[in-house]
């Protein structure tokens, strides 16, 4: 064993008894001390206290608003928790128009005004009512009455088992309001 030992001279002590036999040369020599030192060995000083970083309070909310939001999975529902009642829409919005305009007399000028308004309002109570994961199309129409008729059609693309519509309206003698709510179910 002793002649095995002279006969591999420098190189590393090995469990197999005939790897320690071979003979290296001049690269292999340097080739294994490439090997050994290690790309994270910093030769030099010991690393002091003064070079790791304390971080305030402060410095933790920046460094943690630099992460990317967090990706939630599809939850795949197809149906909405709470369906969207038509009944219930029709009876607020009548009531809302019946409110809105009780002392309301028709004027061009502020009849677009008027409109908006009711939009915004109808709009608001819709979603109060907490239905789940619709979108909403309020229209409101205002018109004069002079004799004329009206006809107002709309089309849309449609889940017939998911999304709704209702009309409510109010005619007096110098004016009717017809208000479209269009719920379209968003997955």
């Amino acid at each position: 064993m002793d002649k095995l030992k002279k006969a591999a001279g420098a190189a590393p002590a090995s469990p197999h008894p005939l790897a320690a036999a071979r003979k290296y040369s001049v690269y292999d020599k340097d080739r294994m001390a490439k090997h050994r030192a290690s790309s994270h060995d910093v030769s030099g000083s010991e690393p002091d206290d003064d070079s790791l970083t304390d971080f305030t309070k402060t410095d933790l909310l920046a460094f943690k608003s630099t992460f990317a939001k967090p990706k939630y999975a599809n939850t795949y529902r197809m149906e909405p928790y709470r369906k969207f009642e038509p009944h219930v829409v029709k009876k607020k919005v009548e009531e809302i128009l019946k409110n809105k305009l009780q002392d309301f007399r028709y004027s061009g000028p502020i009849a677009a005004s008027t409109c908006t308004d009711l939009t915004d309002t109808i709009l608001q109570a819709v979603t109060e009512l907490g239905f789940d994961r619709y979108k909403y199309v309020v229209q409101v129409f205002l018109v004069e009455k002079t004799g004329q008729s009206i006809h107002i059609a709309s089309r849309w693309v449609w889940d017939v088992a998911r999304d709704n519509w209702i009309q409510g309206q109010q005619e007096t003698e110098n004016y009717v309001v017809v208000a479209l709510i269009i719920a379209c179910y968003y997955e």
